[in-house]
């Protein structure tokens, strides 16, 4: 039997039961350590998930000669120092989205994976999951032609998470760089990554948390405070790329919008297709349009699925070698299009690249 990799896991926040989840159903890994600043929760993970060592400072288990490969599962502003000091410390690293708060960490970290022999993947989960790859395989194969206009929406009428979330000092933004970099990474990958040209951005801060609402249920941090809001309530976006095509996105926490909404759309010049909120795609047949339902386990999103998909990705790219599905240069570009919606907003004016 081969070795298995061994693997730290830092931050225990809620984004990480995704990855210890994914990485005990992985036969080729040995999870050994986790790291939580909070050492009472870095114990009750460990024994959860059966990893020996516990620590409460992330330097220390990158120092630990044992562990090959780690996820970065911490607040957004740690994100760049903590990959950057895993890289150099010869670790693999998957490292969750956003890669960077600004482009200038986004890039230092992508030197510093550049003059390792070290893999760094990006937690854009929604590229793992099967209707997203099976759309990918189609749009490969030219089942849609030319891909020239996407759209996409992910709405919450109420659901700002409050906490480090809604810190923007902590977090970077709001449902725009937390949320809305999901679909935005989305359509890159699934149009073929193409160049981006401009960004126009518009960036609105005019509910804020509406803690007073009644009645309707959200997920809220751990930290969560009512008082503590500095990020925006919603974004829009049209983002232009140089060979023409073009993605319009917008995105909430909070919005007086009647429900929730998750919509991504993709068209081209033979069919379009649809991957929220359920994948189906359109095309033409015989001269006549035809709607097809692809027979998948799940219509839409698959949260379980995606996250075991992007474990197995990572875990297999490092133990083979292999370029991983989202390398360090797809986040130094999806963290540019992010600020440049921002940079937009605040300037009122089209961001061009």
């Amino acid at each position: 039997m081969t070795e298995k990799l061994k693997v730290g896991v830092i931050g225990t926040g809620s984004i990480s039961q995704a990855h210890l989840d994914a990485y005990k159903q992985n036969p080729a890994v040995d999870l050994v350590a986790i790291c939580d600043q909070v050492k009472e929760r870095a114990e009750e993970v460990a024994r959860k998930y059966g990893a020996s060592r516990v620590y409460t400072d992330y330097r220390e288990l990158l120092a630990d000669p044992d562990v090959q490969a780690v996820s970065i599962c911490t607040w957004n502003y740690t994100h760049a120092e903590i990959s950057i000091a895993a890289i150099q410390a010869g670790k693999h690293v998957l490292v969750e989205k956003p890669l960077a708060m600004t482009v200038e960490q986004a890039l230092e970290i992508q030197s510093a994976v550049r003059a390792s022999n070290r893999i760094l993947q990006v937690g854009f989960v929604r590229r793992c999951d099967p209707n997203a790859q099976m759309l990918r395989r189609f749009a490969e194969s030219g089942e849609f032609g030319e891909l020239y206009y996407a759209k996409a929406s992910l709405i919450r009428r109420l659901g700002n998470p409050g906490g480090w979330f809604a810190d923007k000092s902590r977090s970077g933004g709001g449902p725009l760089i937390d949320i809305g970099v999901h679909v935005i990474d989305l359509i890159w990958y699934l149009m073929g990554k193409p160049k981006v040209k401009s960004v126009s951005g518009n960036v609105y801060n005019k509910l804020g948390n509406r803690s007073n609402v009644k009645g309707l249920s959200f997920y809220k941090a751990a930290d969560y405070d009512p008082t503590v809001n500095t990020v925006e309530d919603m974004a829009n976006a049209l983002i232009r790329f140089e060979n023409g095509a073009s993605l319009l996105v917008d995105v909430s926490y909070t919005l007086h919008a009647m429900k929730d909404e998750s919509s991504v759309k993709v068209y081209g010049t033979k069919g379009g297709f649809e991957i929220d909120p359920e994948v189906q795609y359109t095309t033409e047949r015989h001269d006549t349009i035809v709607n097809v339902s692809p027979q998948t386990d799940n219509k839409g999103f698959n949260f379980a699925k995606a996250f075991q998909a992007e474990i197995d990705l990572f875990v297999s790219a490092v133990l083979e070698g292999k370029e991983p599905i989202s390398p360090v240069e797809d986040g130094v570009e999806i963290t540019k299009i992010l600020r440049a919606v921002y940079e937009s907003a605040e300037q009122g004016k089209e961001i061009h690249f």
